[in-house]
């Protein structure tokens, strides 16, 4: 039985993450830390975790816990997954894997010393729509793929929004790495990831045109993949409301797959002249299928759905679209 701590109980671990925990076999979870004491007793209660803490060591340091996922915003990631790999308890950390490639490389490191198992939170791996696309892709259902375009467009935060705590640490570079950007795109580069394997180049650039918070608010990148297929992204975030946009289009050889990797779940096939879609059904925990994977990987049942190298590159694909 793998049986968590989790450090960090904030809103990601409310509906997306949490609840899932005891909802995956030979799972459950023990106990929560938050620095605020009141915050974790409520999330305790409320979730009905036998335990919960307000010191991060205690919580890997207690014996009925042999796993941790940690959940903080990326600034403490490394910090706390070194010190629970060093404890000899495997980590399932959240996306962004750290606030850095440098950050990231030392847990991907210390986990491969201490030969300790280390799993990064991008999830949607996991998820049936996104592996159809992958199987889509494989199975060359529109050839040869030529390349990939990638649109995120959204509108400007609001006065409003940057006095909400969970938005402005998004926004603040020290914090989680860099802006939106940075919550946002890791999800859709390891899809890139998983869907095209290794990269050969990755360039790109970033600015903060509107000047409302630290962090840059458009960027664009492009990646050549090791077996010719290009990337192309845009991500920016100070558009017009009715211009707000999630999509990707993968273009083959024979035909065209469209998907949105956050707005809908619809996979969209163009081929010789007709349009196909696949509906999928929306998940009300949208970790549990990469939970289940993490389980199976702790429980030394299964590979590692998303093994730290792959963190790792993301997070150095990300620092090569924004590094001045």
């Amino acid at each position: 039985m793998i049986q968590w701590g989790i450090i960090g109980c904030g809103d990601v671990t409310e509906l997306k993450s949490g609840p899932a925990f005891n909802k995956v076999k030979d799972s459950s979870l023990v106990a929560v830390m938050r620095r605020d004491a009141a915050k974790a007793k409520d999330y305790a209660t409320r979730h009905n975790v036998p335990k919960w803490y307000s010191d991060a060591g205690r919580l890997i340091n207690d014996p009925e816990i042999n796993a941790i996922y940690v959940a903080t915003p990326p600034d403490s990631h490394e910090q706390y997954t070194i010190a629970a790999l060093k404890a000899g308890k495997p980590v399932y950390v959240e996306k962004p894997m750290a606030v850095d490639a440098a950050s990231s490389k030392r847990m991907a490191e210390v986990a491969r010393r201490e030969n300790i198992k280390l799993s990064v939170a991008h999830y949607r791996r996991e998820q049936p729509m996104f592996k159809t696309i992958k199987r889509l892709i494989t199975d060359s259902t529109i050839g040869e793929i030529r390349f990939v375009d990638l649109k995120l467009l959204k509108p400007s935060l609001t006065t409003s929004d940057l006095e909400i705590p969970k938005t402005i640490w998004r926004v603040n570079p020290a914090i989680a790495g860099g802006g939106l950007f940075h919550d946002l795109a890791p999800h859709q580069l390891d899809l890139m990831l998983y869907f095209f394997g290794d990269i050969k180049n990755a360039s790109g650039f970033s600015f903060n045109q509107e000047e409302k918070y630290a962090a840059d608010d458009i960027v664009g990148g492009n990646i050549l993949f090791e077996s010719g297929i290009i990337f192309q992204g845009l991500w920016c975030f100070t558009v017009a409301g009715d211009q707000e946009l999630d999509t990707v289009e993968v273009v083959g050889s024979k035909g065209k797959i469209k998907f949105s990797v956050f707005d809908n779940f619809i996979v969209s096939i163009e081929k010789n002249g007709k349009s196909e879609t696949i509906p999928f059904e929306k998940i009300q925990h949208v970790q549990q299928p990469m939970i289940e994977k993490v389980v199976e990987y702790f429980s030394d049942k299964a590979e590692n759905p998303c093994p730290p190298e792959a963190g790792v590159k993301v997070m150095e694909i990300m620092q090569s679209f924004t590094e001045k």
